[in-house]
């Protein structure tokens, strides 16, 4: 693998209590097409199969677009199979996870909370 995984930090709970900000600090636009970078790396979409993703999002194409910079077309992707990404995103258990080729060896991209 090219790209190595990044992770979004939480914030320390001394300041999140002061706020309702998310509780994890969010990546930029480069770091996110980075990500999505490692994804595209892939070659086999295990994560559209039926052990994939529930709702069947078409997530390669998607990191695509995001590594693209194409966000509008990224947004109108998933929003084919997801009406509601904004929220989903946060409480999706992530089973394109468990399906990606990227388990054999490592953890898979977990920036993946649009799904």
């Amino acid at each position: 693998m090219r790209y190595k995984r990044l992770g979004e930090a939480y914030r320390p709970p001394r300041k999140r209590v002061k706020n309702r900000k998310a509780i994890s600090t969010r990546l930029t636009e480069s770091k996110l097409k980075y990500q999505s970078a490692r994804c595209m790396d892939c070659g086999v979409t295990f994560c559209q199969s039926d052990t994939g993703c529930p709702i069947s999002n078409i997530i390669p194409k998607w990191n695509d677009l995001v590594f693209k910079g194409q966000w509008r077309d990224a947004l109108n992707r998933i929003l084919m199979t997801n009406n509601f990404p904004e929220f989903t995103g946060r409480v999706c258990p992530a089973p394109c996870e468990g399906a990606c080729v990227l388990e054999i060896s490592e953890q898979p991209c977990r920036y993946q909370k649009y799904c």
